[in-house]
């Protein structure tokens, strides 16, 4: 059974920051269609992840495909900025967004945690105004990441209190 879910938002080497975080509002845009909560952090590196919580109960299956309709449609509605391709070649300098993630075993950095990068960032939960305006991993290092805490709060706190996502909205998305 799963708590959350979430899209990892995998940019190619050298895309600006600035393409990940409109996949991360495209995604979010999908989810708010959905009426699913939607929460942001930086990975620590170079990517974003957006986290939904989940129903009590709710298993990986279900999780994973509740991820992978709203991926793929944001995929297919942004074509030349996001894609769901696994592999690299086929990827080109689109950003991949990553729901398999979502299956069983499979691990993300989880929030608050420092990354092996070479600005040595912090996964850090972010606010979406934050994402509009521009955040950056880089913002978030170890270095700088006591005064964000003391004055942001945690802002992961909200994830853990927000009511499951209802699983059933993404039938819209459904042919008939």
């Amino acid at each position: 059974m799963v708590d959350h879910v979430a899209f990892d938002l995998d940019p190619p080497e050298g895309a600006p920051f600035a393409r990940v975080r409109d996949v991360a509002r495209w995604v979010r845009d999908e989810l708010n269609a959905l009426d699913a909560p939607a929460f942001a952090k930086t990975s620590g590196a170079g990517g974003l992840h957006v986290y939904v919580p989940m129903p009590p109960d709710t298993p990986y299956q279900a999780g994973l495909l509740f991820c992978q309709i709203v991926a793929t449609i944001v995929a297919r509605k942004h074509p030349q900025a996001a894609t769901v391709e696994r592999s690299l070649k086929a990827r080109g300098r689109r950003v991949y967004v990553d729901y398999l993630q979502n299956v069983r075993g499979k691990t993300l950095a989880s929030a608050y945690s420092a990354r092996a990068s070479a600005f040595a960032g912090v996964s850090t939960p972010v606010t979406w105004k934050e994402v509009d305006e521009g955040v950056s991993p880089r913002d978030f290092t170890v270095r700088t990441f006591a005064e964000r805490l003391a004055a942001a709060g945690d802002l992961w706190a909200a994830l853990r209190r927000s009511k499951g996502a209802d699983l059933r909205a993404v039938m819209k998305y459904a042919e008939p």
